[in-house]
């Protein structure tokens, strides 16, 4: 008895083709093999082995924002796995100054095999996607961070070495990209993701009801609360980010508002996992812990504050993680790209993360 023949279609319909612009709109099943591919190709990078599952594509990095960590990333990603980079900022190309989205989209998506696009506006990624016909992978907007969903939730499983049951904590501002991506694919991951956050900082409702939609069935509990004790209570992770996001400019009102909730030796010894080695300190970066940078100086001298969103002895201490976070995004984006357009055998992978 022969054996049946699996077209490419098949193999690949999971992944192949598809965009990456926010992880509600993929599987927890997905959102956990992409996790686990990132840590496989970690592992061929460190071993020197070759993994050119894009060579010869052509890849198109579209940058509205600064960005050191999600530039060097793609850049590094696409070159590892055998693509081109080719990076069109903000100055370089029409799009949306004398030519709209749908038709740099066109013309782009003609020519390159993939886009990336750093930017505020969710609905232009989606647009980019929907007329460019490749895949396009949102590096950031104003509403979601997913690339770096999967570098976080990677590094959490190399530290624990699983998620399922985990509690993590971001503290800050609540409503922002970073926020809303990780209480939605914690609660599809089924990991507790608890915002802690002045009331008028938390979450929309909105992501709130996507967050429990998936809880419902992973069985993590998303919360968001503004007392800080009862949201630290027994994390295993505290996240932070920077209190003013990119194209934002109130410093003074978030100053006023976040610094009781910096994160300090203090709070993360509220956890009550300090010494039994289930905790560790997390940061997307850039981070403001001390007065090394112009911002910092800025700060200094506006408003008397030498650290902001988390103190340098938590930022220098054992707890933390930040730099290997920051390696796995390439790690991780290279995941992404590879499984989207590198035609590659992928099994069915279910809707659910067990």
């Amino acid at each position: 008895m022969t054996s049946p023949i699996i077209t490419k279609a098949e193999v690949n319909s999971k992944f192949q083709g598809r965009s990456w612009l926010a992880e509600k709109d993929f599987t927890p099943g997905e959102i956990n093999y992409l996790i686990d591919f990132g840590l496989h190709l970690k592992a061929l990078k460190q071993q020197n082995i070759p993994h050119k599952y894009l060579e010869g594509k052509n890849i198109a990095l579209l940058f509205a924002k600064t960005s050191t960590r999600t530039r060097a990333a793609f850049t590094t990603a696409a070159i590892d796995l055998g693509a081109h980079p080719e990076y069109l900022g903000a100055n370089d190309i029409q799009l949306g100054i004398k030519e709209s989205v749908e038709d740099t989209a066109k013309v782009l998506g003609s020519m390159f095999d993939g886009i990336e696009r750093r930017g505020f506006s969710q609905k232009e990624v989606e647009d980019l996607a929907k007329f460019s016909g490749v895949p396009v992978w949102n590096g950031l907007t104003d509403d979601w961070h997913p690339t770096q969903m999967i570098a976080d939730f990677m590094t959490v499983k190399e530290n624990f070495g699983h998620l399922k049951g985990l509690t993590l904590v971001y503290v800050g501002d609540g409503r922002n990209n970073m926020a809303n991506s990780l209480i939605v694919t914690g609660s599809m991951l089924g990991v507790n993701v608890h915002i802690v956050a002045p009331d008028s900082l938390h979450p929309s409702q909105e992501v709130m009801d996507i967050a429990n939609k998936f809880a419902e069935k992973s069985g993590a509990k998303p919360m968001a609360t503004s007392n800080i004790e009862e949201g630290v209570k027994g994390a295993n992770i505290i996240y932070s980010d920077v209190w003013v996001s990119m194209g934002e400019s109130n410093w003074e009102e978030r100053v006023e508002l976040l610094t009781p909730y910096r994160i300090t030796m203090d709070m993360l010894k509220m956890t009550g996992n300090l010494d039994n080695g289930q905790f560790i300190f997390m940061h997307c970066l850039p981070a403001f812990h001390d007065t090394e940078t112009e911002y910092g100086m800025e700060i200094k001298e506006k408003y008397g504050l030498t650290e902001m969103e988390v103190t340098d002895e938590v930022f220098r201490s054992k707890y933390a993680r930040q730099f290997e976070e920051a390696e796995n995004r390439m790690h991780s984006i290279k995941a992404i790209m590879a499984a989207t357009l590198g035609n590659l055998f992928i099994p069915n992978v279910s809707e659910d993360f067990e």
